[in-house]
């Protein structure tokens, strides 16, 4: 080793060093020479105009029992949560022809090992459980699951209508309506035994 510039690059890096604890000892020997205090405030005015629609579900989620199996289909049934939808808007700030929805959409189910049972197999039979004294509001069709077939035998696959209302101002003074569904999930008996999961995912629209 060359005795030299490792003494050279010893003493570049002493000096170094010694500069930043230079540095730091000046900043922490400065001294405060004044002090003043400024208040921020603002004043938020009433909302005009205010109120909003809203949707809140009564739990996270939901089980299905095995329920009306035969030797060639196996069904599993339950309940969705109570879906309740809000409104607090006055009824003169809603936009003439306004009307809102709530549309439900379900994944694949899957299971621990990787195993699949398509949404097409889960179907819905939604239910008005208060839909307020106007008559305005209504529930979605029933969707049939794909073993059942014909024309409803879609599943939650796509945005299936669970409640609906063409006149958002007109049901505005109701102020919350709630609804659910009867959940049915139908395999063949040769699914693969397992635990399954799958998210059904709400959306209000207007």
């Amino acid at each position: 080793m060359n005795t030299r510039s490792f003494l050279l690059r010893g003493t570049a890096g002493i000096a170094g060093g010694l500069l930043l604890l230079g540095v730091a000892g000046t900043a922490f020997a400065d001294e405060q020479q004044g002090a003043d205090d400024v208040d921020v405030n603002v004043q938020i005015a009433p909302l005009t105009g205010g109120g909003a629609l809203s949707m809140t579900v009564a739990s996270d989620s939901t089980a299905l029992t095995e329920n009306g199996s035969n030797s060639v289909v196996r069904q599993f049934t339950g309940t969705l949560p109570t879906v309740t939808v809000t409104d607090t808007r006055d009824a003169a700030d809603i936009p003439a022809g306004a009307g809102w929805y709530v549309l439900g959409t379900a994944s694949d189910f899957t299971s621990s090992t990787g195993d699949i049972i398509g949404a097409e197999n889960l179907g819905w039979a939604p239910n008005l459980i208060d839909g307020g004294d106007s008559g305005l509001v209504a529930e979605g069709d029933v969707v049939d699951t794909a073993i059942d077939g014909g024309p409803d035998g879609v599943g939650l696959v796509d945005q299936e209508l669970l409640a609906i209302t063409n006149d958002s101002a007109g049901v505005a003074e109701e102020g919350s309506w709630t609804a659910n569904a009867a959940l049915t999930l139908k395999t063949p008996t040769t699914v693969d035994a397992g635990d399954y999961s799958s998210t059904l995912t709400l959306s209000l629209f207007e």
